[in-house]
Parts: C-alpha cells; structure tokens; sequence
C-alpha cells in the first residue's frame, strides 16, 4: 500500500491522527528533504525509517520503490509541506503505482492553494491552480492566457521575485484588476494583503525585505467593457 500523506505547511499542529498512525505503521517513508520531515516526526514521536525520495532521484528510484511495494511492503509520501504531488514530487510514483496495480491512497489535508483563495476575498466557487510559473521562457505566454480567464487564478511565487512578477501582470492587465497575496500561511507572522493589483504592489515595496512562502490570487477578467 502506498500512501500520499499531507504534512503541515506552517504549523505543526495541523496534523491529523490519522496521518500519525499511518507513519507509524509503514515501513519506509519517502521524504523530499529526511533532514526537514525528521524535525515532524520527532515532534510526534515517530521512528519510521526516513528514506530519500525529491525531484532529483524519483526517475532512478521509482521501479525499484514499485517492485517494494509489489511485494507487500507498505509506504508513506510525504513532501516538505503541503500534499504530495501539488507543486511537489509525487505524481510520477502514483502514475507508476497505478500502472502496477499497486493500492495506493491519499488523505485530505493541508495544502497553501485552499486557505490563500478563501482568504482572498476573491470568488471562489470557480478558480484555476496554476502553481509555479515558468521562469523564462514560456513565461509573458502563460501570464497572458491566465490573465485572460474568467474565473480567480492562482500562482506560488518566492519571496524574492513577488514584486517583480506583479509587476509584469500590471503590465498586462487591467490596473483595478483585484489580487490578494498570502504569506507565512498558518505561520505565527500570516498575512494576507488585498486590493488592486497596484495598490499591492505599493504595500509589498515599502518593506526592506519579504519572507515566508508566497500565495498570489488574481481575480478572474470582467466581461465589462
């Protein structure tokens, strides 16, 4: 049985029961980074063996993870924060487990795309995750395709290029275009700015520097003329 299970992407105490137990009871878990996951599983005293598993080794690893698997060994994915598989390694391993019929599953929990969207103010009965964009090319196409949805979209972004990537969607769309940016989500020091897209930009260079993981909801283009 394989599986996928959501760590916290702020605060730690945004763990289930159940995913507890599950790491307690498999034999491996598959970690992005052992050093970050073991600081998670010494706080809820878990002694499951941590094994490797990121972008860089998941296409080495993958057949012989799936032969382990085929012969009844029992795992857990997990990323750094958030779910596996959203901006995060883990589907290459569930298509592979699919393939081989191998069980798998997926518990609900935390992931920065829900809070930052509800959050925002923005509607969201309809949106578009788009997660990281391209950094160079491909980029200006991608940001004019999202731009030009009807429906709230939403981009991850570091702390360090925030402000320039609002800046090219000011560029290009509409400026009372309404945003919202999340940071440190479920951190001590959240927060979450809202207004236009300028409005934001002004806000976010006044500060010397910006930390924390970074959220940005764009609302969706008016059909107004």
């Amino acid at each position: 049985m394989l599986y996928l299970v959501p760590t916290p992407i702020g605060n730690l105490e945004d763990f289930t029961f159940r995913a507890v137990r599950i790491l307690n009871e498999v034999s491996t878990v598959l970690a992005e980074d052992t050093r970050t996951s073991k600081r998670l599983l010494d706080k809820y005293e878990i002694s499951t063996r941590l094994e490797s598993f990121h972008a860089h080794n998941e296409h080495k690893k993958i057949e012989a993870l799936i032969s382990r698997l085929e012969s009844g060994e029992d795992m857990a994915l997990i990323s750094d924060a958030g779910t596996p598989g959203i901006s995060d390694p883990g589907f290459l391993i569930v298509r592979a487990a699919i393939e081989a019929d191998v069980e798998l599953t997926c518990l609900p929990g935390p992931t920065a795309l829900i809070p930052a969207v509800v959050m925002s103010g923005l509607p969201c009965d309809r949106f578009h995750y788009e997660g990281f964009l391209p950094q160079k090319k491909g980029k200006l196409t991608r940001l004019n395709y999202l731009l030009s949805l009807p429906n709230p979209f939403i981009i991850y972004e570091s702390p360090y290029r925030v402000v320039k990537s609002l800046k090219k969607m000011s560029e290009l769309m509409e400026e009372d275009r309404k945003v919202s940016v999340s940071r440190e989500i479920s951190k001590l020091h959240e927060e979450t700015l809202r207004g236009t897209i300028s409005e934001v930009i002004a806000e976010l260079e006044k500060r010397p520097s910006i930390k924390g993981e970074i959220v940005i909801v764009v609302d969706g283009k008016s059909d107004k003329k």
